[in-house]
């Protein structure tokens, strides 16, 4: 199991909301399709343009390579971004009810 935690910041407002528009058509697909796999969060931060991403892989697989509305996501994301996205590889230490 790995687990990933990817952020970034929209350029402006406009793309932020179109950002989030784009990530909420990934979760549709995958609520709709229900590849398994890896367990998934999005959050928009208060400061309402930076996002961070919560993406943990069950396996070696990235199902979100075979989710169309994720490679959308990815088209034009250095156009609604304003610099590059941070990634880190993270341990899961402890949840409740969110990750397990």
């Amino acid at each position: 199991m790995s687990t990933h935690v990817i952020q970034y910041t929209a350029k402006s407002t406009e793309a932020a909301d179109e950002n989030q528009e784009l990530v909420e058509r990934i979760f549709a697909e995958l609520n709709a399709d229900d590849p398994g796999g890896m367990r998934y969060a999005t959050f928009r931060l208060a400061d309402g343009v930076t996002f961070v991403h919560v993406v943990i892989h069950e396996t070696d697989e990235n199902p979100l390579e075979h989710v169309a509305a994720f490679a959308d996501f990815q088209k034009g994301f250095g156009d609604r971004v304003g610099g590059p996205p941070s990634f880190s590889d993270a341990t899961l230490v402890g949840s409740y009810r969110f990750a397990r």
